[in-house]
């Protein structure tokens, strides 16, 4: 600006000593010519700016003749770094979304109305939500259960809602929703289903538990009660003792059994101490013949030579659990065969019997606390429900595993596989 009106007076400056010693006119014409000159130069440089205010970018060659070309270069300067800091604060946007997405809890942003803004990739899973398909919807017209809909009408949001999603693979979803920004909502979806499963079996374990026990300690209760207010014979006196002592053997089983899954549980990791397997093995070939007493024929089988590293105690009880069961649910004149194989893929103990057999349907529970597949004949045959989830607990902290193979009618195959780590001197 003040180098157009610097050339403005210098083009005066000439034009009027010229006209007066030329025509008066001449002159005039002169100083015209020079300020239209610069009055286009700035129309020029004013128009380039009014075409790049409608669609700034950024233009390094944006520019001018004097101070407009300070006035581009400031332009230019105040853009780049606008657009820096619009770029850094996209960066943190999308960083937030990730996290947001990335979150174990399902996110959905609502409005006032509950209307869909937002939903995060969890909250797409556990719901059943699109976000790009469902943005602008009710959350009540997409989650039509009748609880959270009558959730959200008694608009009560201090507690939250725990919701069963039946077709959803039986999840377990608890809601919450958060007021933020005045009349927006937050709803966090937690998936519960593992809390409530857990809850689940704790109930049924006490449950069962208190039901195991309610048996004996009736019997044991009625025949001291009769005891104590008839007189019988000394027959049938030695007849009721006999049977509270079984029942008395039954519940002491139990304590037992419960004490161990409980000092399995508690204990540290084992340590890699070397379990004697053929000695081992050996014990376990007699006490089986020993529980059969004679109505079962045991065999034994070997392959190839190593130990086990791990706490034997836990092993022994494991492996104890197998043979016992394999005694008890196999009839009379049925056979029973123990195998120790080792080899470069690891090891494996198993028992197999010519015994009743378990449908499938059944195998996925069998290591569950007091889980029964004929309750009554479970309870004949002396088992307390707790044996093979002592076997469970006992492997998994090994890590081997437990592969049942069984048909109804033909037997079944426990088998313990351990991975190489666990096996010593191979």
């Amino acid at each position: 600006m003040q180098r157009a009106l610097f050339y403005g007076v210098l083009t005066a400056a000439v034009a009027f000593p010229l006209g007066y010693f030329v025509e008066a006119w001449m002159g005039w014409v002169l100083f015209y010519a020079g300020l239209s000159l610069h009055l286009a130069m700035h129309y020029r440089n004013f128009s380039r700016l009014e075409r790049w205010t409608r669609k700034p970018v950024l233009d390094a060659s944006l520019e001018g003749d004097g101070d407009w070309d300070r006035i581009f270069r400031r332009l230019y300067r105040h853009e780049k770094e606008l657009l820096e800091k619009i770029e850094l604060r996209e960066r943190d946007i999308a960083r937030l979304i990730a996290a947001v997405h990335a979150m174990n809890d399902g996110i959905v942003l609502l409005d006032g109305n509950f209307y869909i803004q937002f939903c995060n990739k969890t909250a797409e899973r556990q719901l059943g939500l699109d976000s790009a398909r469902d943005r602008g919807a009710s959350i009540a017209n997409i989650l039509r259960q009748p609880e959270f809909v009558a959730y959200l009408a008694e608009a009560d949001f201090s507690r939250p809602l725990t919701l069963r999603l039946d077709r959803y693979f039986e999840r377990v979803l608890s809601l919450y929703l958060i007021l933020y920004a005045e009349d927006c909502w937050l709803l966090q979806v937690k998936d519960i289903t593992q809390t409530d499963r857990l809850d689940s079996m704790r109930r049924d374990f006490v449950a069962n538990v208190s039901h195991e026990l309610r048996t004996p300690l009736t019997v044991l209760s009625g025949f001291v009660e009769t005891l104590q207010e008839i007189d019988v014979d000394a027959e049938s006196r030695k007849h009721y003792l006999q049977l509270m002592g079984q029942q008395s053997t039954r519940m002491l089983s139990i304590v037992q059994d419960l004490l161990t899954l409980s000092s399995i549980e508690s204990a540290p990791p084992p340590q890699d101490e070397v379990v004697d397997m053929a000695t081992l093995v050996d014990k376990l070939h007699r006490d089986a013949e020993a529980l059969s007493a004679g109505r079962h024929t045991i065999h034994l089988e070997t392959e190839g030579q190593g130990d086990l590293l791990g706490a034997e105690s836990e092993l022994i009880s494991a492996f104890a659990n197998l043979v016992a069961n394999a005694v008890r649910y196999t009839p009379n004149g049925g056979t029973i065969t123990l195998s120790w194989k080792v080899s470069p893929a690891g090891a494996e103990f198993a028992v197999q019997d010519t015994g009743i057999g378990i449908d499938a349907k059944h195998i996925p529970r069998l290591t569950e606390r007091f889980y029964r597949v004929d309750r009554g004949r479970s309870r004949d045959a002396g088992g307390t429900g707790l044996g093979l989830a002592i076997v469970k607990h006992s492997l998994s902290r090994h890590q081997a595993t437990l592969e049942v193979t069984s048909k109804p009618g033909e037997g079944s195959r426990f088998a313990a596989k351990f991975p190489p780590s666990r096996v010593s001197g191979v």
